[in-house]
Order: structure tokens, then sequence, then C-alpha cells
């Protein structure tokens, strides 16, 4: 199993000076290549301090001059928001300027306050559909003289321009949940990316279960699978235990945007009180402490070994939580010292 680091900006109040967010981002990036990790990856929203990543295609380019080896991905773009030749020409602009590094993970999106201001009017359902259309054009219009007439898009021959450094094209993944969205991915021939957020391992197994329904009905050669989810190494039971306190309260704000039902100003959603934090059963501290890769050293490399047994090719070591840079440096440094050893 290889492993990278999935991470972003996250602003928690306003005196945060943007330039520090980013240097800090751009050091646990710079930990990550050191460290060996397969790739970056960071995503794509809007208007929330909560994650702050307007175009990942930016830092990735950026990252490609502050970093060696380590491959760089969109983990993920909000495909409903791109046209698809223009998604397909910025990857492809991106694969040149970072020599050849880009991987492309696409998803429908899934935060309401988002479609409302980008795309007024559209829900779950649209954006999927959208999602859908947009993907499997991008390798068309690489190889270029694509032409299109569907249910969201209709073109005339285009080619992308320019044409990706990688010969086929930047590796491309879709953030899955469902079973037909595995089988969209893997009929096409795309990698998957899933995440189980806050559930635990029935919700891994789950998704495993559906990538392998999927793969079971495809001639081709099996895509990849990767996991991400929240990590982290503890130094000692009690600093375990008060990282888990910390990604409970990042939980309750991440519900609090998903519900888009709080006031926001500024980017910043309306503070959670103490009781509105501990209010959701589903995130406990023990609940997440049981189903997330939170542990001591060894307590992560068993989970991780359950992961690999179970078929998963790469996990993503989920980084944003509220933490302190320093509390996530030190996690960090622990995986790649410590546990990634293990899976050599």
């Amino acid at each position: 199993m290889e492993f990278s680091l999935f991470a972003h900006m996250e602003r928690l109040t306003p005196g945060q000076p943007y330039d520090t967010l980013y240097k800090d981002f751009v050091g646990l990036c710079q930990m990550a290549d050191a460290g060996g990790m397969r790739a970056i990856w960071t995503g794509e929203h809007h208007g929330m301090e909560f994650t702050i990543a307007p175009n990942p295609f930016l830092p990735l380019v950026d990252l490609a001059h502050h970093t060696k080896n380590i491959r760089l991905g969109t983990g993920t773009v909000i495909a409903p928001f791109w046209h698809p030749i223009r998604l397909a020409g910025e990857a492809a602009a991106a694969d040149q300027l970072t020599g050849g590094r880009i991987e492309l993970g696409i998803a429908r999106g899934a935060y309401s306050y988002e479609y409302e201001r980008m795309m007024p009017g559209m829900d779950a359902w649209t954006a999927g559909q959208r999602m859908r259309e947009t993907a499997p054009l991008l390798p068309q219009l690489w190889q270029g003289n694509c032409t299109h007439k569907g249910q969201f898009f209709e073109f005339p021959s285009t080619s992308a321009t320019p044409k990706p450094l990688q010969p086929d094209g930047p590796p491309i993944w879709i953030a899955a949940r469902d079973p037909n969205s595995h089988e969209f991915g893997v009929q096409n021939g795309f990698n998957i990316q899933v995440t189980p957020l806050w559930q635990g391992m029935d919700e891994v197994q789950n998704l495993m279960r559906s990538f392998k329904t999927a793969c079971d009905g495809f001639a081709g050669p099996r895509p990849k699978i990767m996991l991400l989810q929240h990590s982290y190494v503890g130094r000692d039971a009690d600093d375990v235990a008060r990282a888990v306190g910390e990604i409970a309260r990042y939980y309750a704000y991440f519900f609090a945007w998903f519900k888009n039902e709080r006031p926001v100003t500024q980017g910043l959603i309306q503070e959670l009180t103490e009781a509105e934090i501990t209010a959701n059963p589903l995130i406990t501290p023990e609940n997440l402490q049981r189903d997330l890769v939170f542990g001591t050293r060894q307590q992560v490399i068993d989970r991780l070994k359950r992961y690999e047994d179970l078929g998963y090719d790469e996990f993503a070591f989920w980084v944003d939580s509220g933490m302190t840079t320093e509390r996530k440096r030190a996690s960090l440094a622990r995986f790649i010292n410590d546990v990634m050893p293990a899976f050599q």
C-alpha cells in the first residue's frame, strides 16, 4: 500500500494571516515529499474559510517548485463548476508546468452552501450527472478533435491546449460512494477515491465491496482505489485522547457547514457552543477514536494493515483537523518515520 497526504489551508479565526497559513501548508507538503509519500492531494472549495481552495491547480503548480518527486493531485475538483474544455486545458497546462506530475481527482461536490452560490438551483443529483458527462470528455479533449453534444454541453471539434505532458494525460480519479459511482468510474477506466468520513470499518468494507463488484463487470485492467481518512499518530495515549477531542470539534463544524443552516460572515461560520459541539451522537470522541485512524504507532499500523488486506492500493493521510501546525507536523512526522516503514 502506498501513502499520500491530503491537505488544505484552514482558517479558523480572522486573526490568522493567509501567508502564514500557506507557508504552513507548503511545509506539510515538503514533509510528505521528503518522507517518500506518493502524492499530495488538495481540493476545490469556495467562500469557506474552513477549507481554502478556490482553484487546486494554483497551489499544485507552486508546490512543484517546493518539492522534488511527489505527485500532485486535485482531491478533488468540483466538476459541475467547470466547463470540460476549460478543465481539460487547465489540467493539461498544470501538467506541463509541473513536469508531468498532475493527477486529476474529480467529484460532484457535497456542500449545498457552494451549489447555491456557484450554480443556484443545482442539486446533488444534477451535479452528479454533470460530473458523469464531463469526466469522460477529458481524455478525448487531450487526444484532440473532440466533438460533443450532450445534456449539459455541446461544442464542435475541439482540442485541449496545451496538450498534457503525460502521454495519456493525467491519471483520473473519481470520488465514489454509492455502487453506481464505482461502476461509472471503473467502466471508464478511472481510478477511485473513497472516504468513509466519520464512519468506521463497516463503511470501509462496504466501499471496497462496491469497488470489487464494479471491477467484476469490467474487462479492462483493474483501476486503483485510494482510501482517504482523518489520521493522527499520537505520542502516547494521552496525546491521542487530546487529538480525538480536537477532531470531534472539527467534525462538529463540518456538519454545521454541510447542513448550511448557520450564518456565515466573511467566510467564517457562526461559532458553535460547547453544547452544540457535543450534541451529535455520531461524532462522540469514543466513536471517532474507534472509527478513525487515530492512535499510537502500533494502533495505526494495525488499522492500516487491515485496509491493506482488504485491497486498498493507497491510503491518504487527511491532516485537516483544526489542530495547530505544530501538532499536525508532529503527527505527520510520526506517520512517516514510525508507521510507513512497516509497509515497505
